[in-house]
């Protein structure tokens, strides 16, 4: 019996694919690509500037040019080894359905479909997917009969483990407690059973007593977590607790910490970080730019500062709340205020910062689920000896259109290191900035 042949498949990228991750026409295994003209013209857009967005621009449109050194892009070619081949289409080619009809305008979101329509009726037998990040192309692919798809490459399947707090572990015996108590330390020998992990954070509990512990993998090791106060703020919850051994541990290099609003994140990594000021040259919080009403900051008035103020401001917000636990003539207060002065403790916004080595620093990182996987490498990679790299954020309130809680860069790091013992993660469920904001987050 003859063995049935595939069905050819054909993934059209939007731009949305191409700005979220520049490696994407790679991605599709033996799978051809298709690149609408539209798309092109989009690139072209986007290719001047120093965001994120930019620079995936400018990578896509140097592959192409690479790729296409000795061949037209109007015709079939092929991407490389094992992979399918690629060209550019047209939007004003045959179809069946005309979007710009159906929707009544000229988008170029509409050429895109067309591009797509269009080579079902020239590549017979194909089966033609468009893949898009912005949801509501792909709803308007769905409603005029089109295949449509996100696009899945570093999309974290398995939300367990990015989602699970702190494990409670019951059952414990009353004397193993005793023991971490008095020893402060004790091997693991299979206590922890499967939630065993490097980093990980847990409490242990019987009918009477319970004990706050952290599993030191290199040691094979369950130590006890003491409740440590830094720089006038003291942890409200076993989490906080948490998150403070993470941060003032020198053998944990990178830190997520992931909660809701007002749960602590930020101000714990602030305070940390000024508890251990001696030790690092330099202090810096940084947070991405997300533009009000799809607008750059260009359009508000005054300096770079002053454009970027608005958007810095939760931050100044923590560091004030923390200015404000000390007397100003305190030895504390006047170590803030010689640090601000100095320029070893810096408010920034985080495009200001790309292209930097940082050496022997505490960089904190705020609202980063609204970072893709490739810009929170890039922030990795950039950290040199000595550096500490802290990444706080909430999930579940991204304020960038092609992103999700599975596709964001913070879901990305938590997914991937986890187990790794330079890497923590903690999130922080109980909100301590107000009951009124407890309320909120509970009810609305």
């Amino acid at each position: 019996m003859k063995k049935a042949t595939a069905k050819r498949k054909i993934f059209v990228l939007d731009t949305s694919v191409l700005l979220f991750d520049h490696n994407a026409i790679t991605n599709f295994e033996e799978h051809d690509i298709a690149l609408p003209i539209t798309v092109l013209e989009e690139l072209d857009n986007f290719k001047i500037g120093n965001d994120t967005k930019n620079f995936e621009a400018r990578e896509v449109i140097r592959f192409l040019d690479k790729l296409s050194r000795d061949h037209g892009l109007n015709k079939w070619i092929s991407i490389g080894e094992n992979k399918g081949k690629l060209k550019v289409v047209l939007d004003n080619i045959e179809q069946k359905i005309d979007a710009e009809k159906v929707y009544s305008s000229k988008k170029n979101d509409h050429k895109i479909l067309n591009s797509a329509t269009g080579l079902i009726t020239t590549e017979k037998g194909a089966q033609v997917i468009l893949v898009t990040k912005d949801i509501n192309l792909r709803i308007k692919a769905k409603a005029i009969g089109l295949t449509a798809e996100d696009y899945e490459t570093g999309k974290v399947k398995n939300m367990q483990t990015v989602s699970k707090s702190s494990p409670i572990i019951d059952g414990i015996d009353a004397d193993v407690i005793k023991k971490i108590y008095k020893k402060h330390a004790i091997k693991e020998n299979g206590l922890l059973g499967e939630q065993k992990q490097a980093n990980g954070y847990y409490i242990l509990n019987n009918c009477t007593n319970s004990v706050l512990a952290r599993y030191n993998k290199e040691q094979d090791e369950i130590q006890k977590v003491e409740k440590q106060y830094v720089y006038g703020i003291k942890p409200k919850n076993a989490e906080q607790t948490f998150g403070l051994d993470a941060l003032l541990n020198d053998d944990i290099k990178l830190v997520a910490l992931q909660g809701v609003a007002g749960t602590g994140k930020t101000l714990l990594a602030l305070a940390s970080a000024l508890e251990q000021k001696n030790k690092y040259d330099q202090i810096i919080l940084a947070r991405p730019i997300i533009p009000l009403s799809n607008r750059e900051i260009g359009y508000l008035p005054g300096d770079a500062n002053d454009k970027i103020s608005p958007y810095m401001q939760p931050l100044w917000d923590n560091l004030a709340f923390i200015k404000n636990q000390f007397k100003t003539n305190e030895k504390k207060s006047k170590a803030l205020k010689e640090l601000e002065e100095s320029g070893a403790l810096t408010i920034t916004a985080l495009a200001f910062i790309r292209g930097r080595s940082l050496t022997n620093a505490i960089f904190i990182i705020d609202e980063a689920q609204n970072l893709t996987p490739h810009e929170v490498k890039t922030i990795i990679t950039r950290a040199g000896e000595g550096t500490k790299v802290i990444f706080t954020g909430d999930i579940n309130q991204i304020d960038t259109p092609y992103m999700d809680e599975q596709s964001n860069g913070l879901t990305y790091l938590i997914d991937r290191l986890k187990g790794n013992p330079l890497f923590a993660h903690i999130k922080l469920e109980k909100g301590e900035r107000s009951e009124l904001a407890n309320l909120a987050n509970e009810l609305l």
